[in-house]
Formats: structure tokens, C-alpha cells, sequence
């Protein structure tokens, strides 16, 4: 039975990633490190080694500090092969964050690298688990094997709201998900993918996982800058991935150029027509694509590098959706009402969190146009009910970040004796000297939304909350607004 079950190309992650490095070539590149395709496997059945000798209940996940590195890499694989799945976490949260997940954690090690030994012992007093510090990793020449029900490895989601909840990634469903995602950015053994999310997050390890199933040449860096844009750009990566923040940091710089770089895949927020347009000018032939999903499970929709040329060309409204639905995936908008917005589910082989229907209840708002692009209008959990009138506020967020006088946005509801809830914006100015004038903003804001969605009050700030994945805490956007402007 064991046998059949990995028969084919692709049955799991492991198998896809160990036929994809079974070659002499340059695997794996950090520095002046460089590890070929062989050698990551060797290292990785050492890292499997040696976490058979930690003390470790095999199937399950071990609790993890590690950031992108080779030997990060080298653990994921050898874990996901030998029965001990990673749960890579957020190296730059607090011990008192890092050790709420891991008090909800059954695993009694904690394992961290020598970088994160002081965090790893502070966490280690608060959770009272063992630290099993990673040694540098022997060479081994065990097969790694997995079955495609077995876990490959744990993400956590952000915790926006609450304590971050684990995501069990299969082999069988981690190996559809580098098939799609693959397929989509076009990445194959002669890509170079350079990655700067952090290792614990979906676009982070998530992406990697893709590159290393495709058998590509992958480097990362410890977190995005300008410097080591620059760094990815010399050593001449083809694909990455960012937020749109990160390109418009870089465009600010003038170090958007990359005259390797084949694909940017970009996600978290829509881009700007401008920031498209100056992206182009900086690398003409680049592939555009945002993938919309999270980390139970994307992408389930995806705007096309054709979409975006469209956009450029003058269809910008196709820039405030998030494309049409990805190859594979079934979308409904659930419970829609008659402005046809719902919650957004997706069922698809490469989703990792399913009810018992096999869909994904997102949690996300959104609804689909007559064409077939999927339009998101925020969480659930984050509606404003104005005067019985529902007010979603990424919609408002995305308009107000495309005047060029705004450099970031937010929106959330207050108490209002009248209305119930009214409409406040805290804003990022472009040019904090000069922020912009509340009264043109709201004049901007009215000429694309209805009267009830426009803010009604403004707070100019130096920068909104966000949490270590780089998401707004709504909850900490409150009046009056410590080190904001009120306008």
C-alpha cells in the first residue's frame, strides 16, 4: 500500500524536491556558501539525522527558530523526510508571542539556531520545553521519503486578531501547491529565486518550497532593503517576490532596475497604475503576477502578467481586483446579498485548510464581476455598519492609496451614538511636511465611492500598526491616535 501511495511523477514535496537536486550543479547559494544539488540533499539527510537523535515524537511538528538560510533549507527538507515536519517561527516577535504557540504545541523541543540562542531561552522559561540547539550539519547519504498524507511541514497565520493558528501542510497538497504556483511563475532548474519575506511566513518558506520543488538555484536574504535588492540584482536572480510597499521603496531609491529578474510575483495589497507604469520603465520585460490568497491556502485567485499589461495599457481597474480564479480552483461568494458581496470560498487540491465540503472559508469579503475577476472588500471581522449601510474597508483603503498624495492607509469604524459606526482614515502622507488636504482627500475619496463610505474624520500618522508579517492591527487604530495628526 506504502508503495503505491508514492508511485508518480509528483506523489509529494520530498519526492519532487529530491529528484530535483540529483545533479552536480549549484543548488543552493548564501554568501560565499554554495552547495550544489547533491550536497543539499546530503545535508538534508544529515539534518534528518540528526533530528532522529533530538528526542522527537515522530509526525510531530517541532516548533522551530530559524530564519533563510542553507541549513534552514537543508532542516526543512530532511525534516518533511524523515517524520519531523518544521514549524519555522517569526525569529523577530517577542519570547512572550513566540511562546504563546508554542505552549499550544505538543512537541517538548524547541529548536533554534546559535543566532537565536537568548530568545530561544527566554522562550524556553516561559514554555519550560528543551532547546535543541542546530549543530552544523554532517553529510548523510539516507534516502528521505515521505507519504503523501504525512506532514511536510506547520505554518502559522498572522494572528491579526488572536493567537496565531497552525496550518498542517501535507506532502500530497504541498506538492500540488508547487505544481500550480510553479507553473504560474514559470519556474523551472534554470531559475534563481531570491526571496527576503521572513523563513516563518507563507510568501517566506512558502515560496521557497515552490523554487525548491521546481529545482531551482534559490538565495534569500534575512529581511527586505534596498542594499540587498541590490545584492539580489548582482548575483542575478530571475524570480522573487514583495509587497508592493517594498517596489515603490525601491522605485523612491531609483534601484527598481533588475536586468535578470523574469518574474515578480507581489501580494498583500493591489499596485498603483503608477507604480506599474515606473516598474515597467525599470524592467521592461518582467512578468507581473499577484497571487491573492493566505497561508490555509493560495493562491486562489491570480492577476496574470497579461492582466497587468492590460492595466498599463489603460484598463487600471483590473489593478484593484485580484484576478480571475488560479488553474484548479473552484471560487463562490457565499452568502452574498444584493450588492452580490459574500465571504469568499475556494476548493482546490492545493489548499491546506478545508471544511468538510473541501472549501476554504476564507474569511475574506469580496465579490465576483460579470467578467470573472474576483474584487476583495476586506475580512468579515472588519465590516463598518454606518447608518445600517455596510462599509468594507479595503475598498476605501485601496482608493485612498492610489492619490499620490498618500503614502500608506488604513481604515476602521468608530463608535457613533447616531450612526452606530462612522467611517475614520489614518493616512501615511507621501510627504509628511506636507500631508494632504483632508477636504481634496474627501472630495477624491467621493468621486469613486458612495457618500456613506467616505471618511468622515482623518489622522495623519508617521506609520500605521503592523504585525511581524507586515499587517495592519486594526485593533490598535484607535482615537485619539498617539502620535497622529488629527485633520
Amino acid at each position: 500500500m506504502a508503495a503505491a501511495q508514492q508511485r508518480g511523477p509528483a506523489a509529494t514535496w520530498t519526492a519532487m524536491v529530491s529528484r530535483a537536486y540529483d545533479h552536480p550543479r549549484p543548488a543552493v547559494r548564501f554568501g560565499d556558501l554554495i552547495w550544489t544539488g547533491r550536497e543539499l540533499l546530503d545535508r538534508a539527510a544529515g539534518a534528518a539525522d540528526w533530528l532522529d537523535m533530538v528526542g522527537l515524537e515522530p509526525g510531530v511538528p517541532v516548533p522551530a527558530l530559524v530564519a533563510t538560510s542553507a541549513d534552514a533549507l537543508a532542516l526543512v527538507i530532511g525534516g518533511a523526510g524523515s517524520g519531523h515536519p518544521l514549524a519555522p517561527l517569526g525569529v523577530r516577535m517577542t519570547a512572550h508571542e513566540i511562546a504563546a504557540v508554542v505552549t499550544a504545541t505538543p512537541s517538548p523541543v524547541l529548536l533554534t539556531q546559535p543566532g537565536f540562542a537568548d530568545l530561544a531561552g527566554q522562550v524556553a522559561c516561559l514554555t519550560g520545553r528543551r532547546i535543541a540547539t542546530v549543530p552544523e550539519l554532517a553529510v548523510s547519504a539516507r534516502p528521505l521519503q515521505a507519504l503523501p498524507g504525512e506532514l511536510a511541514a506547520v505554518l502559522h497565520t498572522s494572528g491579526t486578531t488572536g493567537l496565531p493558528k497552525p496550518v498542517p501542510m501535507t506532502q500530497r497538497r504541498l506538492a500540488a501547491r508547487a505544481r500550480v504556483n510553479g507553473l504560474l511563475c514559470e519556474l523551472d532548474p534554470d531559475s534563481f529565486y531570491g526571496g527576503s519575506a521572513p523563513f516563518h511566513h507563507i510568501a517566506g518558506l512558502g515560496n521557497i518550497a515552490v523554487a525548491l520543488a521546481a529545482g531551482a538555484l534559490v538565495t534569500g536574504l534575512p529581511r527586505f532593503s534596498v542594499e540587498g535588492w541590490t545584492l539580489l540584482r548582482t548575483l542575478g536572480t530571475t524570480h522573487t517576490s514583495m509587497v508592493p510597499a517594498m517596489l515603490e521603496t525601491l522605485l523612491a531609491a531609483g534601484q527598481a532596475r533588475h536586468e535578470h529578474l523574469r518574474t515578480l510575483q507581489y501580494g498583500g495589497a493591489p499596485v498603483r497604475p503608477d507604480t506599474l507604469r515606473r516598474t515597467y520603465e525599470a524592467m521592461p520585460g518582467v512578468r507581473m503576477l499577484n497571487m491573492f490568497g493566505q497561508t490555509e491556502g493560495s493562491p486562489i485567485s491570480v492577476l496574470t502578467p497579461e492582466d497587468h499589461r492590460e492595466a498599463v495599457a489603460g484598463r487600471t481597474e483590473l489593478l484593484r481586483s485580484v484576478g480571475r480564479p488560479a488553474p484548479g480552483v473552484e471560487v463562490r461568494v457565499a452568502g452574498a446579498g444584493p450588492d452580490g458581496v459574500g465571504e469568499i470560498h475556494a476548493r482546490a487540491d492545493h489548499f491546506f485548510r478545508l471544511d468538510d465540503e473541501g472549501w476554504l472559508r476564507s474569511g475574506d469579503l469580496g465579490r465576483t464581476a460579470a467578467d470573472g475577476y474576483l474584487y476583495l472588500l476586506g475580512r468579515s471581522t472588519d465590516m463598518i455598519i454606518r447608518g445600517g449601510e455596510n462599509v468594507h474597508p479595503l475598498e476605501v483603503e485601496t482608493v485612498l492609496a492610489a492619490h499620490p498624495g498618500v503614502a500608506d492607509a488604513a481604515v476602521t469604524g468608530m463608535p457613533d451614538e447616531r450612526l452606530g459606526q462612522t467611517v475614520v482614515a489614518f493616512v501615511v502622507p507621501s510627504d509628511p511636511a506636507a500631508p494632504p488636504d483632508p477636504a481634496l482627500l474627501r472630495s477624491y475619496t467621493r468621486a469613486r465611492l458612495s457618500g456613506f463610505k467616505v471618511p468622515v474624520r482623518w489622522w495623519f500618522v508617521d506609520d500605521l500598526p503592523r504585525n511581524a508579517n507586515g499587517k495592519v492591527v486594526r485593533r490598535r487604530l484607535r482615537e485619539p491616535y498617539e502620535g497622529g495628526t488629527r485633520a
